[in-house]
């Protein structure tokens, strides 16, 4: 008998395999080369980019969209929500079938539906098509996040993990920045041509059909299925050839190596037992906080974020075009892009915990100032526009990203899937508030109604100084092999 895991047993070049553990033990260590493991973490970061490009193209389309259609307000918010709608249905069941039925074919499945969504959006001949075309767009975007994080998880070793996870929220920023780069051109492709801007909105929303199929064609030549997850799934024989194919290691199941197939109900649990688990003592802390940090991030995000270019123009008391979509640009790489990338580098060293806590009491200042420079002329209202730059930045380098890595980096490999599925239930609610918030309190009391949203990251930064639990540091992997201490003889 051995005290704890068997660490895997490496014969010069040869890894011997004697359990699904060692499978998750030797990708974790860090002690494995990049190999294609690097190209499948960008693959992965392409679905995020995908996801951030579909849902900007259509924000950006949305005052098009309603004089293309002659919507009136009412409608305008329903297909404004569908999306989420969509999103929201998309990642709860999606992430149970992550766990369910692997992440390389959920991950090649959920590509379907961004480019059916995508060229269904652009040829939309009425509101209800569009819709519906939404609608699906949303459940694909649900469906990839929770595989595309657990693929990022499982091909980093527990060092790299949160950084690896982390770096969703650069992409996020660059795939907003490029859709607004892409914007250009076409403003000016329409101005030359006169067509009118009403229907420029289908050429940027249809565009985001091409970079999906590019991601499928290089999801099927370089991915392979999650070796943590083909262990305790498929056998170790299985997870041993992807060993071999992503990290070119010699993997060799032992004689003596224990079938995790033959304890697969360890690994299996319907949709039911896997959210009782995230809600059960154990694991409801963590359930609790990546759920608050998400809605908290995600509301703060779609009220500022994603019309960020609409509060610039009402600071700067403008109303032009061209501005809004340049300015958006500039701030969504100078500041998100490199808030995000900081946020990367410092989640393995601090951790999502105090990363979020950090990033939440900076957009908390950042609204605060730039709610009460609202009314202001000249160099102030420059100085306001800096500001939203800055809360852009802290929201990116903190929460924005930490709310998924803190889901991520929390469960183990069987219930990862469902966790960062189930927690993303805070990301659309919070966006579905962020969204309905923002047009009505602006119509109010106009930017003054950052000083208001200012109440959102205040009640995230209670939670996470009360809430204690922090993933940094511990192998959670670990926990799929644990077993219940035997119970202990009564004493005569």
């Amino acid at each position: 008998m051995t005290d704890g895991p068997v660490s895997p047993v490496q014969a010069g070049k040869k890894v011997i395999l004697r359990s699904a553990q060692d499978v998750t033990s030797l990708i974790n260590s860090g002690q494995l080369r990049t190999g294609k493991s690097f190209a499948i973490t960008l693959i992965a970061l392409g679905g995020i980019f995908l996801d951030a490009y579909d849902f900007t193209s259509l924000a950006f389309g949305m005052p098009y969209i309603a004089k293309d259609f002659h919507l009136s307000p009412g409608m305008l918010a329903v297909v404004s929500a569908s999306i989420m709608v969509g999103a929201l249905l998309g990642s709860v069941v999606g992430g149970y079938f992550v766990d369910k039925l692997g992440r390389f074919k959920v991950f090649m499945a959920d590509m379907v539906f961004f480019v059916v969504a995508a060229i269904a959006c652009a040829l939309a001949p009425d509101v209800w098509t569009l819709i519906i075309a939404r609608f699906i767009m949303g459940v694909g975007i649900g469906v990839d996040f929770p595989v595309a994080f657990s693929f990022l998880a499982e091909y980093a070793s527990n060092k790299k993990k949160g950084g690896t996870v982390s770096l969703w929220q650069p992409m996020w920023y660059v795939a907003v920045a490029s859709t607004f780069a892409l914007l250009i051109p076409v403003y000016f492709l329409f101005q030359s041509m006169n067509w009118g801007e009403n229907h420029m909105w289908r050429i940027v929303v249809g565009f985001g059909a091409v970079p999906a199929i590019l991601i499928m064609i290089f999801r099927q030549k370089y991915m392979a299925e999650s070796p943590s997850w083909a262990a305790q799934n498929l056998g170790l024989q299985e997870a041993a050839k992807i060993l071999k194919k992503t990290y070119g290691v010699d993997a060799e199941v032992a004689p003596d190596a224990v079938d995790p197939r033959a304890e697969r109900n360890q690994f299996k649990m319907t949709l039911t037992e896997a959210w009782g688990k995230l809600v059960s003592k154990k694991y409801r802390a963590r359930t609790v906080l990546a759920g608050v940090i998400n809605a908290g991030q995600a509301m703060e995000y779609y009220a500022v974020g994603f019309f960020v270019g609409q509060i610039v123009l009402a600071m700067l008391h403008t109303q032009n075009v061209m501005t809004n979509i340049i300015s958006s640009l500039i701030l969504n790489l100078c500041f998100g892009v490199t808030g995000g990338f900081l946020g990367a580098k410092m989640s393995g060293k601090i951790g999502p915990r105090k990363l979020s806590l950090y990033g939440f009491c900076g957009t908390f200042l950042c609204m605060i100032i730039a709610g009460n420079l609202s009314n202001v002329e000249g160099i102030w209202s420059w100085v306001g526009a800096i500001v939203i730059g800055l809360l852009i930045f802290c929201h990116a380098a903190g929460p924005g990203a930490q709310g998924m890595t803190m889901a991520t980096m929390s469960y183990p490999t069987s219930l990862r899937g469902a966790g960062t599925g189930f927690t993303q239930i805070g990301i659309r609610l919070g966006a579905i508030a962020g969204l309905v918030f923002w047009p009505l309190a602006t119509a109010a009391w106009g930017t003054k109604a950052l000083l208001v949203l200012a109440i959102v990251p205040a009640i995230a930064i209670l939670v996470i100084l009360v809430n204690k639990w922090d993933p940094h540091g511990r192998d959670v992997d670990a926990e799929d092999y644990e077993t219940e201490p035997a119970p202990a003889l009564a004493q005569s």
